[in-house]
């Protein structure tokens, strides 16, 4: 499918602004587009990571959220959350949006460069993921609070792009954790 190819490029207020092939914005400096970030919890409220497959074009190998994607053009960014938790980690969850933000990251690796306006998303997930190899090389849940001091510690272990999300997601109270 063509669509599955381009992204959606946004104002920062998340206005469309058109699309454009995903490989392109990426290229420096990056083009703003709309891009998701979805947390699994569980009802112990234990977040499921993942660590991207070594394949992946950019940031390969780092743990970061349950998932992460782009809309594609007239998909909601919900339906998108949905798509990719059943496409990268075989779940049956319903993701809905609890914030945004956006960020700018260069992979130091490829050159590559993130200009994304985030949607976060959450859902409830209450089983182990089987994932897609070609997405995931491994996942793991992991507590509030574990988390923080793994961010605080190893930071280039992770995704730029969790730890804002991450804040985005508890500045939304959408997570009733300690931690």
């Amino acid at each position: 499918m063509p669509d599955s190819d381009h992204v959606i490029l946004v104002d920062e207020r998340d206005a469309e602004l058109g699309t454009a092939p995903k490989l392109d914005v990426h290229r420096p400096p990056g083009q703003l587009h709309r891009a998701i970030s979805v947390f699994g919890v569980d009802r112990g409220g234990r977040l499921l990571l993942q660590r991207r497959a070594a394949s992946k074009y950019h940031f390969p190998a780092l743990w970061t959220n349950t998932c992460c994607s782009h809309p594609r053009p007239g998909e909601t960014v919900e339906d998108t959350g949905t798509r990719r938790l059943r496409e990268e980690l075989g779940l049956c969850a319903t993701a809905r949006r609890v914030g945004s933000f956006v960020y700018t990251a260069r992979d130091p690796a490829s050159g590559l460069v993130e200009r994304e306006l985030d949607h976060v998303l959450v859902a409830e997930v209450n089983e182990d993921p089987v994932p897609d190899p070609a997405e995931v090389e491994a996942w793991r849940w992991i507590s509030l609070a574990d988390l923080r001091s793994e961010l605080e510690r190893t930071p280039p272990e992770f995704t730029p792009w969790l730890k804002p999300a991450l804040e985005c997601l508890l500045a939304s109270g959408a997570l009733d954790l300690q931690g």
